[in-house]
C-alpha cells in the first residue's frame, strides 16, 4: 500500500485515461486557472482529489479529515520510492525503522492476552475505515482487523490471502512469553520497526489496545485453533 509515488497513484491509471482522450476532467471550482492538459497522470489525479473538491470535506471517524487521510506521512513518503525499483537501501531502511519506533507506543506493564475467540472474529472482519459517500459507521459496528485477507492463520478458515507469512502455529512454534508478546505487539502495532517498508498496515491507533490484545491471543494461545493445526 506504500509503494505509490503519491497518494494519488491510486487514481493515476484513470487520470492517464482522461489525458489520453483531451477530457476536461478538472471541472472544479479552479478549472478555469488550471491548464489539466499540462500535467502528468500523477500531477492530475493529485489535482483532482485536492484542489477540485471532487471529495466533500469529511471528518473521519477515527478523527482529522478525509485530506489528513490522504496524505502521506513521513514513513509513507520514504517508502514512496520508484516503484520500477524493487530493492529498498539500507539507507532508507534505517530510517524508516527508527520512524517506526518513534510512534509505536508500549503499553505499560506486562502485556495480557485478550480471548482469541474474540480474535478470530476480528481476523475474519474486514469492516475498517472506508472513506467516500457512505463512510463506514463505527458507532453500530466495530472495526476489524482482516487479518485473513493476508494470512493464513487457521486452515479450516476456507478463504485467506497468502500475501503475508502463513502463521499456522504461531504460539506453538514460539511460546508465549512476555518477550514474544512484546514482539507480537510490536509486529501488529507498528510493524515497520522490523519490516521496512512492509505492505502490512498499523493497527496502532485503528484497532484499540484490547482489539489488539484479542488478536494476540488467537495468535498466541495454546487453545486458538491457530496453534491446534
Amino acid at each position: 500500500m506504500f509503494n505509490k509515488n503519491t497518494v494519488a497513484a491510486g487514481v493515476a491509471a484513470f487520470a492517464s485515461v482522461a489525458l489520453a482522450a483531451g477530457c476536461a476532467v478538472a471541472d472544479g471550482n479552479k478549472a478555469d486557472d488550471v491548464d489539466i492538459t499540462a500535467m502528468s497522470a500523477e500531477e492530475l489525479a493529485e489535482h483532482l482529489i485536492f484542489e477540485t473538491n471532487s471529495w466533500r470535506d469529511q471528518e473521519m471517524q477515527e478523527g482529522g479529515t478525509w485530506r489528513d487521510r490522504m496524505t502521506q506521512d513521513e514513513i509513507q513518503k520514504a517508502c514512496s520510492f520508484d516503484s520500477t525499483r524493487n530493492d529498498l537501501d539500507g539507507e532508507t531502511a534505517g530510517r524508516v525503522v527508527a520512524l517506526a519506533r518513534e510512534q509505536y507506543e508500549a503499553p505499560e506493564g506486562d502485556i495480557e492476552l485478550g480471548d482469541w475467540r474474540r480474535g478470530a472474529e476480528l481476523a475474519d472482519s474486514g469492516f475498517g475505515y472506508r472513506i467516500g459517500h457512505n463512510n463506514d459507521d463505527h458507532g453500530t459496528r466495530e472495526q476489524g482487523g482482516n487479518c485473513y485477507n493476508c494470512h493464513v492463520m487457521d486452515s479450516s478458515v476456507s478463504v485467506q490471502g497468502t500475501i503475508g507469512p502463513n502463521l499456522e502455529n504461531y504460539g506453538a512454534q514460539r511460546g508465549d512469553s512476555q518477550e514474544i508478546r512484546q514482539y507480537v505487539h510490536q509486529v501488529i502495532s507498528n510493524p515497520h520497526q522490523y519490516f521496512p517498508c512492509t505492505q502490512m498496515p498499523r493497527f496502532q491507533g485503528l484497532l484499540t489496545e484490547e482489539q489488539i490484545s484479542h488478536i494476540m491471543a488467537y495468535l498466541l494461545d495454546p487453545e486458538s485453533p491457530v496453534n491446534n493445526r
